[in-house]
């Protein structure tokens, strides 16, 4: 599977558009890890748990985008984009949507 942000892919040409395909998971925050957090909130730097937490989120997001964007056929993804958003107190949506293609090398 090809992945790209632009909507061409270098060296190749788009000869099927199958539309748009998304994956997406959604998190909630851990109360033990709320304590840690809290406490590195004090004192400054990164909160590894929560930075590994949303990795996770981000590559399942990605394996349901893949899922989808085979089922229909396709073996690239162009105009590929992420976003989050808050879906309660505790809980976010990790969102990854792009355009199914087929592309083929360009000759």
């Amino acid at each position: 599977m090809i992945f790209s942000t632009t909507h061409s892919i270098p060296g190749h040409k788009v000869t099927a558009n199958h539309g748009l395909v998304r994956g997406n998971t959604i998190r909630a925050r851990h109360l033990g890890r709320d304590i840690t957090a809290g406490l590195r909130a004090m004192v400054g730097g990164e909160i590894s748990d929560y930075t590994k937490m949303m990795a996770e989120a981000r590559e399942q997001a990605l394996d349901r985008l893949i899922e989808e964007a085979r089922s229909v056929g396709a073996n690239a993804v162009i105009g590929m984009r992420f976003t989050t958003s808050s879906v309660m107190q505790s809980a976010s949506e990790i969102l990854v949507y792009g355009t199914a293609v087929t592309v083929e090398p360009d000759v």
